[in-house]
Formats: structure tokens, sequence, C-alpha cells
């Protein structure tokens, strides 16, 4: 059996992602980009949840591809990744110890890195080397 990442009970998972996305609502560039995606929040969230707790505690309760759906959204551009980080940042600081913030910071921004490549090589001319950040 695998081990989590780090140590983080299920809770704080969904209490992060909550919070998160009522966040997210609120945001003036983000709010409008999941809403034209998202109908129903509490679906939605408990995905992202999975998707935490699969990525985390190495649960196989998600199943999806966050790079394809993040390609196929349209209106998802490389440069919202970083108000989105920041956002999800200030929500883990908020919510959790120091040290179970940062680990779950390093782990978003390494998956956010290549979602956001993922995103600007679709919009890239065809003929054009990969961005590679």
């Amino acid at each position: 059996m695998m081990l989590a990442r780090f140590p983080i009970s299920p809770d704080q998972i969904d209490c992060v992602v909550a919070r998160f996305y009522a966040r997210i609502r609120q945001h003036p560039v983000l709010g409008p980009i999941f809403a034209a995606h998202v109908t129903d929040w509490p679906e939605h969230e408990a995905k992202i949840a999975r998707f935490w707790r699969n990525a985390i505690l190495m649960e196989r309760s998600y199943d999806g591809n966050p790079m394809m759906k993040h390609m196929q959204a349209g209106n998802v551009r490389g440069p919202m990744f970083v108000d989105w980080l920041a956002l999800f940042d200030e929500v883990l600081d908020a919510e959790l110890p120091p040290e179970t913030a940062l680990a779950w910071s390093t782990l978003a921004h390494r998956i956010g890195r290549g979602l956001r490549m993922g995103v600007e090589d679709l919009r890239a001319m065809p003929e054009a080397p990969p961005t590679l950040r």
C-alpha cells in the first residue's frame, strides 16, 4: 500500500476545495471562466476533492483527465494559472498548518505548470516549437 505524499486528512482536503471554490466564484477573472463550465458546484467540488485525494493520499477514487478538460475548455489561457495558484495558495495558508500548506502548494504548482504548458502549446502556432518553462 502506498503512503500519502504528506500528512493530511480527507476532511482537510474537502475543506480546502470548498473554500477555494467559494473564492473562485467571487473572483473577477476566474469566476466567469469556471461559471462557463461548471453547472453543478457540489458535483464539481466532489470530483476535484477526489482528484486531490488521489494525488495526495493515493486513493483511486478519481477518474478524469484534467489536461484534456483544460485544453478543451476553449476559454482557459496560460496566464490564468498564475491567479489560480495564487488564490489556491491563499486558501492553503489560511486552512492548513504551514508545512502541509507548503507541501500541497508545491504539488499544485507542479501540476499547474503542466496544465499551463498544455493550454499554451494548444494555442501555439502549429509550426512553432512547444513553450518550455
